[in-house]
Protein backbone atom coordinates (compact mmCIF):
# COMPACT_ATOMS: atom_id res chain seq x y z
CA UNK A 1 0.00 0.00 0.00
CA UNK A 2 1.63 2.82 -0.94
CA UNK A 3 1.29 6.17 1.65
CA UNK A 4 2.09 9.57 2.37
CA UNK A 5 5.65 10.52 3.15
CA UNK A 6 7.11 13.98 4.17
CA UNK A 7 9.80 14.01 1.89
CA UNK A 8 11.97 17.01 2.64
CA UNK A 9 11.70 20.43 5.02
CA UNK A 10 12.97 23.53 3.85
CA UNK A 11 13.65 25.48 7.02
CA UNK A 12 15.03 29.39 6.98
CA UNK A 13 15.14 32.20 9.74
CA UNK A 14 13.34 30.06 12.32
CA UNK A 15 15.02 30.18 15.58
CA UNK A 16 18.97 29.26 15.75
CA UNK A 17 18.55 27.87 12.35
CA UNK A 18 19.56 30.19 9.19
CA UNK A 19 18.83 28.43 6.42
CA UNK A 20 18.52 24.58 6.73
CA UNK A 21 17.19 21.48 4.17
CA UNK A 22 16.06 18.54 6.87
CA UNK A 23 15.53 15.25 4.61
CA UNK A 24 13.56 12.53 5.74
CA UNK A 25 13.59 8.61 5.48
CA UNK A 26 10.29 6.58 4.51
CA UNK A 27 10.95 4.76 7.64
CA UNK A 28 12.88 5.60 10.57
CA UNK A 29 14.65 9.01 10.86
CA UNK A 30 16.56 9.55 13.98
CA UNK A 31 17.64 13.48 14.37
CA UNK A 32 20.40 13.89 16.75
CA UNK A 33 22.76 16.75 17.97
CA UNK A 34 24.36 18.87 20.70
CA UNK A 35 22.02 20.25 23.55
CA UNK A 36 20.83 23.75 22.20
CA UNK A 37 22.03 22.78 18.47
CA UNK A 38 18.18 23.49 17.24
CA UNK A 39 17.04 19.91 16.97
CA UNK A 40 13.60 20.43 18.34
CA UNK A 41 12.94 23.45 15.31
CA UNK A 42 12.48 20.44 13.21
CA UNK A 43 9.00 19.72 15.97
CA UNK A 44 8.47 23.43 15.78
CA UNK A 45 8.89 23.53 12.23
CA UNK A 46 6.78 20.80 11.28
CA UNK A 47 4.17 22.53 14.01
CA UNK A 48 3.79 25.32 11.40
CA UNK A 49 3.64 23.38 8.17
CA UNK A 50 0.15 21.85 10.42
CA UNK A 51 -1.47 24.78 11.11
CA UNK A 52 0.05 25.53 14.71
CA UNK A 53 0.33 28.87 15.74
CA UNK A 54 2.60 31.52 14.64
CA UNK A 55 4.80 32.79 17.14
CA UNK A 56 6.52 36.09 15.84
CA UNK A 57 9.11 35.22 18.30
CA UNK A 58 10.31 32.26 16.15
CA UNK A 59 12.03 34.60 13.48
CA UNK A 60 15.53 34.39 13.34
CA UNK A 61 16.52 38.01 15.02
CA UNK A 62 17.56 40.39 12.13
CA UNK A 63 15.28 38.62 9.72
CA UNK A 64 11.54 39.65 8.15
CA UNK A 65 10.20 36.47 7.76
CA UNK A 66 10.40 33.01 9.12
CA UNK A 67 9.59 30.06 6.14
CA UNK A 68 9.34 26.25 6.78
CA UNK A 69 8.83 24.53 3.23
CA UNK A 70 7.37 21.10 3.06
CA UNK A 71 7.69 18.44 0.34
CA UNK A 72 5.19 15.62 1.11
CA UNK A 73 4.65 12.56 -1.42
CA UNK A 74 0.54 12.13 -1.40
CA UNK A 75 -0.79 8.90 -3.09
CA UNK A 76 -3.19 10.13 -5.65
CA UNK A 77 -7.14 9.29 -4.53
CA UNK A 78 -5.59 9.78 -1.07
CA UNK A 79 -8.16 12.00 1.55
CA UNK A 80 -5.45 14.81 1.71
CA UNK A 81 -4.69 14.70 -1.79
CA UNK A 82 -8.48 15.09 -2.53
CA UNK A 83 -8.77 18.30 0.34
CA UNK A 84 -6.04 19.61 -1.34
CA UNK A 85 -7.26 19.64 -4.39
CA UNK A 86 -10.76 20.48 -3.56
CA UNK A 87 -8.55 23.86 -2.48
CA UNK A 88 -7.12 24.62 -5.93
CA UNK A 89 -3.86 22.84 -5.12
CA UNK A 90 -2.00 21.53 -7.90
CA UNK A 91 0.12 18.05 -7.18
CA UNK A 92 3.28 17.67 -9.37
CA UNK A 93 3.69 14.05 -9.79
CA UNK A 94 2.10 12.80 -6.73
CA UNK A 95 3.65 15.49 -4.74
CA UNK A 96 2.48 18.31 -2.82
CA UNK A 97 4.06 20.94 -1.65
CA UNK A 98 3.31 22.94 1.49
CA UNK A 99 4.93 26.34 3.22
CA UNK A 100 4.26 28.58 5.97
CA UNK A 101 5.68 32.00 5.93
CA UNK A 102 5.29 33.75 9.74
CA UNK A 103 6.74 37.84 9.26
CA UNK A 104 8.58 39.24 12.57
CA UNK A 105 5.49 41.73 12.75
CA UNK A 106 3.27 37.96 13.44
CA UNK A 107 1.56 37.85 10.08
CA UNK A 108 1.22 34.45 9.02
CA UNK A 109 0.67 33.13 5.76
CA UNK A 110 0.26 29.30 4.11
CA UNK A 111 0.36 28.31 0.54
CA UNK A 112 -0.31 24.41 -0.73
CA UNK A 113 0.32 23.72 -4.00
CA UNK A 114 1.00 26.51 -4.88
CA UNK A 115 -2.33 28.56 -4.14
CA UNK A 116 -2.92 30.37 -1.22
CA UNK A 117 -4.83 29.00 1.45
CA UNK A 118 -5.95 30.12 4.79
CA UNK A 119 -3.82 28.60 7.50
CA UNK A 120 -6.90 26.58 8.74
CA UNK A 121 -6.54 24.68 5.55
CA UNK A 122 -3.32 23.19 6.99
CA UNK A 123 -4.42 22.18 10.50
CA UNK A 124 -7.58 19.98 8.09
CA UNK A 125 -4.66 18.46 6.32
CA UNK A 126 -2.64 17.85 9.44
CA UNK A 127 -5.12 15.10 10.84
CA UNK A 128 -4.69 13.13 7.54
CA UNK A 129 -1.03 13.33 7.33
CA UNK A 130 1.08 13.77 10.35
CA UNK A 131 0.60 13.16 13.96
CA UNK A 132 3.09 14.61 16.45
CA UNK A 133 3.81 14.02 19.95
CA UNK A 134 6.03 15.84 21.49
CA UNK A 135 6.82 17.51 25.27
CA UNK A 136 4.67 20.84 24.01
CA UNK A 137 2.12 19.70 20.84
CA UNK A 138 0.25 16.44 21.17
CA UNK A 139 -2.30 15.59 18.85
CA UNK A 140 -4.13 12.62 17.36
CA UNK A 141 -4.90 10.30 19.99
CA UNK A 142 -4.84 12.64 22.61
CA UNK A 143 -8.52 14.20 20.98
CA UNK A 144 -11.03 12.01 22.55
CA UNK A 145 -13.22 11.51 19.31
CA UNK A 146 -9.66 10.17 18.09
CA UNK A 147 -9.39 7.67 20.87
CA UNK A 148 -12.86 6.17 19.90
CA UNK A 149 -12.11 5.98 16.08
CA UNK A 150 -9.14 3.96 16.80
CA UNK A 151 -10.25 1.40 18.76
CA UNK A 152 -13.18 1.04 16.44
CA UNK A 153 -10.62 0.41 13.87
CA UNK A 154 -8.56 -1.67 16.21
CA UNK A 155 -11.66 -3.97 16.98
CA UNK A 156 -12.41 -4.37 13.23
CA UNK A 157 -15.67 -6.11 11.84
CA UNK A 158 -17.05 -6.42 15.12
CA UNK A 159 -17.69 -2.59 15.72
CA UNK A 160 -17.56 -1.79 11.74
CA UNK A 161 -20.45 -3.73 10.74
CA UNK A 162 -22.91 -2.65 13.48
CA UNK A 163 -21.50 1.28 13.09
CA UNK A 164 -21.97 1.09 9.70
CA UNK A 165 -25.99 -0.13 10.07
CA UNK A 166 -26.24 2.18 13.23
CA UNK A 167 -25.56 5.67 11.10
CA UNK A 168 -27.64 4.39 8.16
CA UNK A 169 -30.34 4.05 11.02
CA UNK A 170 -29.18 7.60 12.76
CA UNK A 171 -29.41 9.33 9.65
CA UNK A 172 -32.55 8.10 8.49
CA UNK A 173 -34.45 8.68 11.81
CA UNK A 174 -32.83 12.71 11.88
CA UNK A 175 -34.55 12.85 8.87
CA UNK A 176 -37.70 11.27 9.74
CA UNK A 177 -37.47 13.38 13.14
CA UNK A 178 -36.68 16.81 11.05
CA UNK A 179 -39.83 15.97 8.99
CA UNK A 180 -41.76 15.22 12.01
CA UNK A 181 -41.28 18.26 13.88
CA UNK A 182 -41.91 20.38 11.20
CA UNK A 183 -45.35 19.04 10.45
CA UNK A 184 -46.95 19.10 14.12
CA UNK A 185 -44.71 22.14 15.13
CA UNK A 186 -47.02 23.42 11.83
CA UNK A 187 -50.08 22.03 12.74
CA UNK A 188 -52.05 25.17 13.79
CA UNK A 189 -51.00 26.56 11.02
CA UNK A 190 -51.80 24.15 8.34
CA UNK A 191 -55.37 23.83 9.51
CA UNK A 192 -55.77 27.34 9.41
CA UNK A 193 -54.30 27.36 5.90
CA UNK A 194 -57.09 24.13 5.16
CA UNK A 195 -59.80 25.96 6.34
CA UNK A 196 -59.13 29.08 4.14
CA UNK A 197 -58.88 26.54 0.82
CA UNK A 198 -62.08 24.86 2.20
CA UNK A 199 -63.50 28.05 2.42
CA UNK A 200 -62.16 29.33 -0.79
CA UNK A 201 -63.00 26.09 -2.95
CA UNK A 202 -66.73 26.06 -1.27
CA UNK A 203 -67.20 29.69 -2.42
CA UNK A 204 -65.93 28.90 -5.61
CA UNK A 205 -67.87 26.18 -6.22
CA UNK A 206 -71.26 27.60 -5.01
CA UNK A 207 -70.83 30.34 -8.16
CA UNK A 208 -69.93 27.85 -10.42
CA UNK A 209 -67.78 29.78 -12.97
CA UNK A 210 -67.04 28.91 -16.37
CA UNK A 211 -63.53 29.25 -18.22
CA UNK A 212 -64.27 33.34 -19.65
CA UNK A 213 -67.41 33.67 -18.40
CA UNK A 214 -66.65 37.17 -16.99
CA UNK A 215 -65.03 38.66 -20.49
CA UNK A 216 -68.60 37.23 -22.39
CA UNK A 217 -70.70 39.01 -19.71
CA UNK A 218 -69.03 42.63 -19.93
CA UNK A 219 -69.28 42.41 -23.58
CA UNK A 220 -73.50 41.13 -22.95
CA UNK A 221 -73.68 44.02 -20.66
CA UNK A 222 -72.47 46.81 -22.47
CA UNK A 223 -74.75 45.75 -25.68
CA UNK A 224 -77.85 45.66 -23.76
CA UNK A 225 -76.96 48.45 -21.77
CA UNK A 226 -77.23 50.62 -25.04
CA UNK A 227 -79.36 48.99 -27.05
CA UNK A 228 -81.59 51.73 -27.81
CA UNK A 229 -78.70 54.10 -29.07
CA UNK A 230 -77.69 50.93 -31.08
CA UNK A 231 -81.15 50.44 -32.31
CA UNK A 232 -81.13 53.72 -32.99
CA UNK A 233 -77.94 53.88 -34.70
CA UNK A 234 -78.74 50.62 -36.48
CA UNK A 235 -82.13 52.49 -38.41
CA UNK A 236 -80.54 55.43 -39.31
CA UNK A 237 -77.90 53.90 -41.12
CA UNK A 238 -80.43 51.91 -42.37
CA UNK A 239 -82.24 54.35 -44.26
CA UNK A 240 -79.49 56.28 -45.33
CA UNK A 241 -78.27 53.58 -47.21
CA UNK A 242 -81.76 51.33 -48.26
CA UNK A 243 -84.01 54.63 -47.97
CA UNK A 244 -86.89 55.35 -45.54
CA UNK A 245 -90.30 53.70 -46.43
CA UNK A 246 -91.59 56.42 -45.31
CA UNK A 247 -90.27 59.37 -47.65
CA UNK A 248 -90.75 57.54 -50.81
CA UNK A 249 -89.19 60.62 -52.29
CA UNK A 250 -86.12 60.71 -50.06
CA UNK A 251 -82.07 60.04 -51.48
CA UNK A 252 -80.57 57.04 -50.17
CA UNK A 253 -76.98 55.74 -51.39
CA UNK A 254 -78.48 52.49 -52.90
CA UNK A 255 -80.12 54.06 -55.10
CA UNK A 256 -77.44 56.81 -56.05
CA UNK A 257 -74.56 54.30 -56.71
CA UNK A 258 -77.07 52.58 -58.70
CA UNK A 259 -77.64 55.41 -61.13
CA UNK A 260 -73.90 56.03 -60.73
CA UNK A 261 -73.38 52.56 -62.13
CA UNK A 262 -75.73 52.48 -65.01
CA UNK A 263 -74.18 55.84 -66.14
CA UNK A 264 -71.19 54.06 -66.06
CA UNK A 265 -71.82 50.68 -67.90
CA UNK A 266 -73.42 52.95 -71.03
CA UNK A 267 -69.93 54.08 -71.95
CA UNK A 268 -68.31 50.84 -70.63
CA UNK A 269 -66.90 49.65 -73.80
CA UNK A 270 -65.40 52.25 -75.15
CA UNK A 271 -62.39 53.17 -72.44
CA UNK A 272 -61.23 50.00 -70.68
CA UNK A 273 -60.03 52.33 -67.94
CA UNK A 274 -63.79 53.45 -67.43
CA UNK A 275 -64.74 49.60 -67.46
CA UNK A 276 -62.59 48.90 -64.32
CA UNK A 277 -64.24 51.91 -62.49
CA UNK A 278 -67.81 50.22 -63.54
CA UNK A 279 -66.70 46.97 -62.31
CA UNK A 280 -65.85 48.33 -59.25
CA UNK A 281 -69.09 50.61 -58.87
CA UNK A 282 -70.49 46.76 -59.37
CA UNK A 283 -69.35 45.78 -55.57
CA UNK A 284 -69.81 49.08 -53.87
CA UNK A 285 -73.51 48.40 -54.82
CA UNK A 286 -73.08 45.38 -53.60
CA UNK A 287 -71.88 45.61 -50.51
CA UNK A 288 -74.13 48.42 -49.80
CA UNK A 289 -76.74 46.18 -50.20
CA UNK A 290 -74.99 43.72 -48.00
CA UNK A 291 -74.86 46.29 -45.50
CA UNK A 292 -78.17 47.47 -45.37
CA UNK A 293 -79.37 44.16 -44.89
CA UNK A 294 -77.68 43.20 -42.07
CA UNK A 295 -78.38 46.73 -40.21
CA UNK A 296 -81.82 45.77 -40.85
CA UNK A 297 -81.03 42.05 -39.14
CA UNK A 298 -78.87 43.83 -36.33
CA UNK A 299 -81.76 46.36 -35.53
CA UNK A 300 -84.77 43.71 -35.73
CA UNK A 301 -82.97 41.44 -33.50
CA UNK A 302 -81.66 43.73 -30.56
CA UNK A 303 -83.27 43.30 -27.52
CA UNK A 304 -83.08 45.93 -24.76
CA UNK A 305 -84.38 43.25 -22.12
CA UNK A 306 -83.98 44.73 -18.43
CA UNK A 307 -84.64 41.64 -16.94
CA UNK A 308 -81.73 40.22 -18.83
CA UNK A 309 -79.65 42.94 -18.39
CA UNK A 310 -80.43 42.71 -14.53
CA UNK A 311 -79.40 39.35 -14.45
CA UNK A 312 -76.26 39.88 -16.69
CA UNK A 313 -75.35 42.19 -13.72
CA UNK A 314 -76.15 40.24 -10.42
CA UNK A 315 -73.74 37.63 -12.18
CA UNK A 316 -70.84 39.87 -13.38
CA UNK A 317 -71.36 40.65 -9.21
CA UNK A 318 -70.57 37.06 -8.03
CA UNK A 319 -68.08 36.66 -10.81
CA UNK A 320 -66.29 39.95 -9.42
CA UNK A 321 -66.38 38.79 -5.98
CA UNK A 322 -64.06 35.73 -7.03
CA UNK A 323 -61.66 38.11 -8.75
CA UNK A 324 -61.27 40.08 -6.05
CA UNK A 325 -59.94 37.23 -3.65
CA UNK A 326 -58.61 34.71 -5.86
CA UNK A 327 -57.32 35.74 -9.50
CA UNK A 328 -57.58 39.11 -11.78
CA UNK A 329 -59.64 37.09 -14.11
CA UNK A 330 -62.12 34.03 -13.79
CA UNK A 331 -59.43 31.63 -15.45
CA UNK A 332 -57.04 33.02 -12.83
CA UNK A 333 -59.95 32.21 -10.37
CA UNK A 334 -60.06 28.65 -11.85
CA UNK A 335 -56.41 28.00 -12.20
CA UNK A 336 -56.18 29.12 -8.08
CA UNK A 337 -59.03 26.41 -7.58
CA UNK A 338 -57.52 23.56 -9.02
CA UNK A 339 -54.00 24.46 -7.19
CA UNK A 340 -55.87 24.88 -4.00
CA UNK A 341 -57.76 21.33 -4.04
CA UNK A 342 -54.31 19.53 -4.33
CA UNK A 343 -52.28 21.25 -1.91
CA UNK A 344 -55.85 21.02 0.68
CA UNK A 345 -55.31 16.84 0.16
CA UNK A 346 -51.84 16.87 0.72
CA UNK A 347 -52.74 18.89 3.99
CA UNK A 348 -55.60 16.32 4.78
CA UNK A 349 -52.86 13.86 4.37
CA UNK A 350 -50.05 15.25 7.03
CA UNK A 351 -52.37 13.64 9.69
CA UNK A 352 -51.69 10.53 8.07
CA UNK A 353 -48.29 11.03 7.55
CA UNK A 354 -47.71 12.21 10.89
CA UNK A 355 -49.09 8.70 12.04
CA UNK A 356 -46.44 6.96 9.60
CA UNK A 357 -43.40 9.04 10.79
CA UNK A 358 -44.29 8.58 14.13
CA UNK A 359 -44.28 4.54 14.03
CA UNK A 360 -41.13 4.96 11.90
CA UNK A 361 -39.39 7.43 14.57
CA UNK A 362 -40.38 4.80 17.50
CA UNK A 363 -39.46 1.73 15.44
CA UNK A 364 -36.03 3.37 14.15
CA UNK A 365 -35.16 4.59 18.14
CA UNK A 366 -35.75 0.69 18.88
CA UNK A 367 -33.18 -0.30 16.09
CA UNK A 368 -30.92 2.38 17.00
CA UNK A 369 -30.85 0.87 20.99
CA UNK A 370 -30.31 -2.54 19.77
CA UNK A 371 -27.21 -1.49 17.47
CA UNK A 372 -25.90 1.15 20.12
CA UNK A 373 -25.69 -1.95 22.75
CA UNK A 374 -23.49 -4.13 20.04
CA UNK A 375 -21.42 -1.44 19.68
CA UNK A 376 -21.09 -0.70 23.65
CA UNK A 377 -20.16 -4.37 24.24
CA UNK A 378 -18.21 -5.00 20.91
CA UNK A 379 -15.96 -1.59 22.40
CA UNK A 380 -15.83 -2.73 25.75
CA UNK A 381 -14.52 -6.42 24.46
CA UNK A 382 -11.56 -4.53 22.11
CA UNK A 383 -11.14 -1.75 24.88
CA UNK A 384 -9.94 -4.31 27.20
CA UNK A 385 -7.41 -6.09 24.61
CA UNK A 386 -6.07 -2.68 23.07
CA UNK A 387 -5.55 -1.26 27.08
CA UNK A 388 -3.45 -5.13 28.37
CA UNK A 389 -1.03 -4.70 24.69
CA UNK A 390 -0.64 -0.89 25.36
CA UNK A 391 0.10 -1.89 29.04
CA UNK A 392 2.61 -4.74 27.84
CA UNK A 393 4.40 -1.81 25.57
CA UNK A 394 4.76 0.47 28.37
CA UNK A 395 6.40 -2.25 30.28
CA UNK A 396 8.94 -2.31 28.23
CA UNK A 397 9.67 1.44 28.16
CA UNK A 398 10.76 2.12 31.47
CA UNK A 399 7.03 2.18 32.31
CA UNK A 400 6.70 -1.10 34.57
CA UNK A 401 3.81 -0.07 36.72
CA UNK A 402 1.41 2.00 34.44
CA UNK A 403 -1.63 0.74 33.70
CA UNK A 404 -3.55 1.84 30.96
CA UNK A 405 -7.31 1.33 30.83
CA UNK A 406 -10.47 3.10 28.57
CA UNK A 407 -13.34 4.81 30.31
CA UNK A 408 -16.66 3.44 28.05
CA UNK A 409 -19.82 6.06 29.19
CA UNK A 410 -22.76 7.04 28.51
CA UNK A 411 -24.51 10.54 29.36
CA UNK A 412 -27.99 10.21 30.58
CA UNK A 413 -30.62 11.97 28.37
CA UNK A 414 -34.58 11.75 28.71
CA UNK A 415 -34.66 12.59 25.03
CA UNK A 416 -31.90 9.82 23.75
CA UNK A 417 -32.45 6.36 23.28
CA UNK A 418 -32.55 3.21 25.85
CA UNK A 419 -29.78 1.22 26.45
CA UNK A 420 -29.00 -0.69 29.38
CA UNK A 421 -32.52 0.42 30.80
CA UNK A 422 -31.49 3.98 30.31
CA UNK A 423 -32.02 6.86 28.06
CA UNK A 424 -28.65 8.31 27.01
CA UNK A 425 -27.29 10.60 24.78
CA UNK A 426 -26.84 9.26 21.04
CA UNK A 427 -25.02 10.49 18.28
CA UNK A 428 -23.45 9.74 14.67
CA UNK A 429 -20.94 6.77 15.91
CA UNK A 430 -23.09 5.60 19.27
CA UNK A 431 -23.97 6.06 22.72
CA UNK A 432 -20.57 5.46 24.23
CA UNK A 433 -18.09 8.70 24.89
CA UNK A 434 -14.67 6.79 24.75
CA UNK A 435 -11.28 7.88 26.33
CA UNK A 436 -8.02 6.56 27.31
CA UNK A 437 -6.98 6.53 30.82
CA UNK A 438 -3.67 5.68 32.69
CA UNK A 439 -2.15 4.97 36.30
CA UNK A 440 1.44 6.02 36.28
CA UNK A 441 1.93 4.40 39.22
CA UNK A 442 0.41 1.83 41.52
CA UNK A 443 -1.78 3.19 43.86
CA UNK A 444 -2.66 6.42 41.07
CA UNK A 445 -5.90 6.86 39.60
CA UNK A 446 -6.17 6.79 36.35
CA UNK A 447 -6.75 9.89 34.51
CA UNK A 448 -6.90 10.73 30.86
CA UNK A 449 -3.60 10.38 29.16
CA UNK A 450 -3.14 14.01 28.43
CA UNK A 451 -3.41 14.74 32.37
CA UNK A 452 -1.99 11.65 34.08
CA UNK A 453 1.53 11.55 32.28
CA UNK A 454 4.82 13.81 32.33
CA UNK A 455 5.75 14.91 29.20
CA UNK A 456 8.05 12.08 28.34
CA UNK A 457 6.11 9.66 29.88
CA UNK A 458 3.05 10.83 27.41
CA UNK A 459 5.17 10.50 24.38
CA UNK A 460 6.30 7.10 25.64
CA UNK A 461 2.39 6.32 26.05
CA UNK A 462 1.73 7.49 22.51
CA UNK A 463 4.28 5.33 20.83
CA UNK A 464 3.15 2.32 22.90
CA UNK A 465 -0.31 3.11 21.59
CA UNK A 466 0.86 4.06 18.08
CA UNK A 467 2.87 0.19 18.03
CA UNK A 468 0.18 -1.39 18.91
CA UNK A 469 -2.08 0.82 16.99
CA UNK A 470 0.16 -0.23 14.11
CA UNK A 471 -1.88 -0.52 10.75
CA UNK A 472 -4.60 1.00 11.50
CA UNK A 473 -4.20 3.74 12.01
CA UNK A 474 -4.64 6.47 8.84
CA UNK A 475 -1.99 8.51 9.69
CA UNK A 476 1.41 8.08 7.31
CA UNK A 477 3.98 9.76 9.57
CA UNK A 478 4.61 9.94 13.15
CA UNK A 479 7.01 12.88 14.54
CA UNK A 480 8.04 11.97 18.50
CA UNK A 481 9.63 14.78 20.28
CA UNK A 482 11.51 13.99 23.98
CA UNK A 483 10.01 10.30 23.58
CA UNK A 484 13.47 8.74 25.54
CA UNK A 485 13.21 11.60 28.20
CA UNK A 486 14.03 9.75 31.40
CA UNK A 487 15.12 6.79 30.41
CA UNK A 488 18.15 5.03 29.19
CA UNK A 489 19.95 1.18 29.44
CA UNK A 490 17.75 -1.31 27.87
CA UNK A 491 14.54 0.63 28.47
CA UNK A 492 16.55 3.11 25.76
CA UNK A 493 17.07 -0.18 23.85
CA UNK A 494 13.37 -1.09 23.75
CA UNK A 495 12.26 2.06 22.86
CA UNK A 496 14.30 2.47 19.78
CA UNK A 497 13.08 -1.14 18.87
CA UNK A 498 9.66 -0.25 19.20
CA UNK A 499 10.20 2.94 16.81
CA UNK A 500 11.66 0.78 14.06
CA UNK A 501 8.37 -1.65 14.67
CA UNK A 502 6.55 1.06 14.19
CA UNK A 503 8.52 2.48 10.70
CA UNK A 504 7.13 -0.87 9.66
CA UNK A 505 4.03 0.14 8.45
CA UNK A 506 4.03 3.99 8.84
CA UNK A 507 6.58 6.96 8.51
CA UNK A 508 8.61 7.94 12.10
CA UNK A 509 10.64 10.82 12.43
CA UNK A 510 12.34 11.39 16.32
CA UNK A 511 14.31 13.78 17.89
CA UNK A 512 16.54 12.31 20.22
CA UNK A 513 19.58 12.33 23.06
CA UNK A 514 19.72 8.60 23.40
CA UNK A 515 22.41 6.41 21.21
CA UNK A 516 20.18 3.71 22.06
CA UNK A 517 17.44 4.55 20.00
CA UNK A 518 19.14 6.63 17.29
CA UNK A 519 20.72 3.08 16.33
CA UNK A 520 17.49 1.78 15.10
CA UNK A 521 16.82 4.91 12.29
CA UNK A 522 17.09 3.88 9.25
CA UNK A 523 18.72 7.56 8.47
CA UNK A 524 20.61 9.81 11.09
CA UNK A 525 20.57 13.52 10.87
CA UNK A 526 22.67 15.66 12.43
CA UNK A 527 21.98 19.02 13.30
CA UNK A 528 25.21 21.27 14.00
CA UNK A 529 25.72 24.90 14.93
CA UNK A 530 28.38 27.11 12.81
CA UNK A 531 30.75 29.42 14.82
CA UNK A 532 27.80 32.02 14.71
CA UNK A 533 25.71 30.04 16.67
CA UNK A 534 23.38 29.64 13.86
CA UNK A 535 22.40 26.11 12.03
CA UNK A 536 23.13 26.46 7.78
CA UNK A 537 22.06 25.05 5.38
CA UNK A 538 25.38 22.55 5.75
CA UNK A 539 24.47 22.14 9.51
CA UNK A 540 21.88 19.61 8.49
CA UNK A 541 23.62 16.45 7.50
CA UNK A 542 22.51 12.87 6.75
CA UNK A 543 24.91 10.45 8.77
CA UNK A 544 26.44 7.31 7.22
CA UNK A 545 29.26 5.62 7.87
CA UNK A 546 32.42 6.16 9.70
CA UNK A 547 30.32 9.84 10.76
CA UNK A 548 27.06 8.22 12.16
CA UNK A 549 30.21 5.83 14.64
CA UNK A 550 31.34 8.95 15.94
CA UNK A 551 27.67 10.68 16.32
CA UNK A 552 27.03 8.09 18.48
CA UNK A 553 30.05 7.95 20.11
CA UNK A 554 30.41 11.47 21.01
CA UNK A 555 26.28 10.66 22.14
CA UNK A 556 27.32 7.91 24.05
CA UNK A 557 30.58 9.24 26.09
CA UNK A 558 30.43 13.02 25.06
CA UNK A 559 34.03 12.25 22.85
CA UNK A 560 33.87 11.57 19.39
CA UNK A 561 37.68 9.61 19.35
CA UNK A 562 37.37 7.53 22.14
CA UNK A 563 37.74 3.62 21.54
CA UNK A 564 35.45 2.74 23.80
CA UNK A 565 32.82 4.54 23.10
CA UNK A 566 33.42 3.82 19.44
CA UNK A 567 33.40 -0.20 20.13
CA UNK A 568 30.06 0.14 22.01
CA UNK A 569 28.74 2.65 19.16
CA UNK A 570 29.39 -0.23 16.41
CA UNK A 571 27.66 -2.65 18.84
CA UNK A 572 24.91 -0.77 19.14
CA UNK A 573 24.52 -0.48 15.59
CA UNK A 574 24.96 -3.86 14.94
CA UNK A 575 22.82 -5.05 17.74
CA UNK A 576 20.09 -2.71 15.94
CA UNK A 577 20.76 -4.25 12.33
CA UNK A 578 19.85 -7.68 14.18
CA UNK A 579 17.00 -6.97 16.26
CA UNK A 580 15.16 -5.13 14.00
CA UNK A 581 11.85 -5.83 13.97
Amino acid sequence: MVRSVLEEMRIRSLGVIDDAVVELSPGFTAVTGETGAGKTMVVTSLGLLLGGRADPALVRIGAKSAVVEGRIGVPAGAPAALRAEEAGAELDDDTLLISRTVSAEGRSRAHIGGRSVPVGMLSELADELVAVHGQTDQQGLLRPARQREALDRYAGGAVTGPLAKYTAAYRRLRAVSAELDELTTRARERAQEADLLRFGLNEIAGVEPRGGEDVELAAEAERLGHAEALASAASVAHAALAGNPEDPEGVDATTLVAGAGRALDAVRSHDPALAALADRMGEISILLGDVAGELAGYADNLDADPLRLAAVEERRAALTALTRKYGASIDAVLAWAEAGASRLIELDGDDDRIGELAAERDALRGELSGLAQALTDARTEAAARFAEAVTEELASLAMPHARVSFDIRQSEDPDGVEVGGRAVAYGPSGVDEVELLLAPHPGAPPRPIAKGASGGELSRVMLAVEVVFAGTDPVPTYLFDEVDAGVGGKAAVEIGRRLAKLAKTAQVVVVTHLPQVAAFADRQLLVEKTNDGSVTRSGVTVLEGEDRVRELSRMLAGQEDSQTARAHAEELLATAREDRP
